[in-house]
């Protein structure tokens, strides 16, 4: 499996891309606890997100705050924009205006 070299690590939990999967994972060990779909938007300069889950077992721990905000980092410091179709996503992103900017929203289309 090959894994994006960016991680962030917080114990034992941390967050990959997964490029072959079209996703973003929250791993803990070997098992993965999350993770945050994608497919590719218009002319390749944006991601589509449309799904984010993370396993009942590890709510509450702000893993999936943790996981948006690494692949809104990501994909904004590749210079590419986001369209948040995942009701998640698009939540995190009305009260975190750092990503404005790169936002396309899905009713604008």
């Amino acid at each position: 499996m090959t894994q994006s070299d960016e991680q962030t690590r917080s114990d034992e939990i941390i967050v990959v891309h997964a490029p072959e999967r079209h996703r973003y994972e929250l791993r803990d060990g070997d098992a993965m606890i999350g993770f945050a779909n994608y497919r590719p938007g218009r002319g390749g300069d944006q991601l589509i997100f449309d799904h984010t889950v993370v396993d009942p077992g590890y709510e509450g721990r702000g893993l999936g705050g943790r996981l948006v905000k690494f692949l809104l980092d990501e994909v904004t410091g590749a210079g590419t924009r986001i369209v948040p179709l995942c009701p998640y996503i698009a939540a995190y992103l009305r009260r975190h205006h750092d990503y404005d900017d790169w936002i396309d929203w899905a009713e604008a289309a």
